[in-house]
């Protein structure tokens, strides 16, 4: 076999292979194999049928045929190996040159990963929020918690804000009750905001034993998007009370004894929350520092086929479990539809582009994944999964994609470089370190991960 190699553009090859037709035996002989198992002729057994019967009942060109379905892919394999290719999904093969007992030409043009040069970015300046925790932001924490601990008084009046009520529900469209539209029993606090639009002025100023009349925008189930005429009547009323800000309450929510020491264990929560979140923040910002640093030309198909993902996974997981349609989910965001796919494109466009230039520098810096960091890796994402890690392990397992955990988990250790070569300021000027936030680049994976249903499922070929 002879194969040659031409560059379309930075982002594709077409391949030119020539085979000898020798080479195809092995093909040829599977080929007469598989249709003797699959035909019947009078007079021999099955499995037994000499090739020129074969040739005689069913045709030569039937069997090179098969043949050539055979050996394609194996002979492609090697042609992209012998040009050392990183493909990018399939190829489009064409056969040029075939007749029987003389050599197959055929080409094959398929997308290919870009040449990267990794430029120096030790000089990546960029600045962060700074950590501030203020008096008002504890306030707002214990009255959280103080919250979480009211407690609830049946009263003999009207309905007011901050009351929790007992209801039933009755949705109608078109005059008709839904028959996912009735619920009863349900206990809802006034001002929430966690049921239907309308309900706070509806059941505000009833008594036990009220009903009220109010038209709504349905979000979930079989008439989700649509408005309903919803009918509510109301149970029970009942006032919320929240605990004295004192010691006792401070024993009762918490290990501490004293309200003092319960504020000073919220200020330092709130502080590692802000730490963390100001390390993603420094972990976005540099990359986006270190992609403009970098022109990388991005395959045509691979980003059509990547937005086509998105464009699924929002209409097909994401909307049902949020009661959305395309129409309604556009309205939401208050964008057209073409709005909509150029962020979109804009997204997978940065995704693919964050995963091209970690993997390359996965390999310049010749970075690998222990049992581990792939293990803690493994768990976390279990946890956000909603799966026992032991499930989510099996799962990956059973899908084939332990390779994309790794590569993950090498694509957060690539950046976490790179972060740890930049200048870090926070908006007072201060410095900040990073060097205890997270050193396993979970936090920077975010970033990196973008890219990774782009293109590590089609990296294979």
């Amino acid at each position: 076999m002879k194969s040659a190699v031409e560059t379309l553009n930075p982002t594709r090859v077409r391949l030119t292979v020539e085979v000898p037709f020798e080479e195809l035996k092995p093909s040829l002989d599977a080929a007469y194999k598989k249709i003797n198992q699959q035909v019947t002729v009078p007079g021999f057994r099955k499995g037994k049928i000499p090739a020129r019967i074969i040739d005689q009942r069913f045709g030569r060109g039937a069997v090179l045929e098969e043949a050539i379905n055979d050996a394609l892919p194996k002979f492609y394999t090697e042609a992209v190996n012998e040009g050392e290719l990183n493909v990018l999904g399939q190829p489009e093969i064409d056969i040029t040159e075939f007749n029987d007992n003389e050599q197959l030409k055929f080409t094959a043009e398929v997308d290919v990963r870009p040449t990267i040069e990794i430029p120096d970015f030790s000089g990546i300046e960029v600045t962060v929020d700074a950590v501030e925790v203020s008096d008002e932001d504890v306030d707002k924490s214990i009255e959280q918690l103080r919250d979480r601990f009211a407690s609830t008084t049946p009263v003999e009046r009207a309905a007011a804000e901050g009351d929790v009520v007992t209801i039933d529900l009755e949705a109608k469209v078109d005059g008709e009750v839904l028959e996912d539209g009735v619920a009863k029993g349900v206990t809802y606090t006034i001002g929430s905001g966690q049921l239907l639009d309308g309900i706070d002025e509806a059941v505000t100023g009833l008594e036990a034993g009220g009903s009220a009349t109010f038209t709504s925008e349905l979000k979930g189930g079989s008439a989700a998007g649509k408005a309903a005429e919803v009918k509510v009547d109301v149970s029970a009323v009942q006032a919320r009370e929240l605990p004295e800000l004192d010691d006792e309450f401070a024993q009762l929510a918490s290990e501490f004894d004293t309200l003092e020491e319960l504020r000073a264990d919220s200020r330092k929560r709130l502080e590692r929350m802000k730490q963390y979140d100001q390390a993603t923040q420094a972990q976005e910002k540099v990359l986006d520092a270190l992609l403009d640093l970098i022109e990388v030309p991005i395959p045509e198909k691979l980003l059509k086929d990547e937005v086509e993902t998105r464009k699924h996974n929002l209409e097909h997981h994401q909307f049902p479990m949020m009661g959305l349609t395309w129409e309604s989910f556009l309205e939401r965001e208050g964008k057209t539809a073409e709005e909509h796919d150029a962020e979109l494109e804009k997204q997978a466009t940065k995704g693919i582009k964050t995963q091209f230039v970690l993997d390359e520098l996965v390999s310049k810096e010749q970075l690998s994944v222990n049992q581990e960091e792939l293990t803690e890796h493994l768990m976390r994402r279990a946890a956000t999964s909603g799966m026992s890690p032991d499930q989510f392990a099996q799962a990956v397992v059973e899908g084939g994609q332990v390779p994309m955990l790794v590569g993950e988990v090498a694509r957060g250790k690539a950046l976490a470089l790179v972060v740890e070569a930049a200048s870090v300021k926070d908006s007072n000027g201060e410095v900040v370190d990073l060097a205890d936030e997270d050193e396993d680049g979970e936090t920077v994976e975010a970033a990196a991960e973008e890219g990774a249903e782009a293109s590590d499922e089609k990296a294979e070929g």
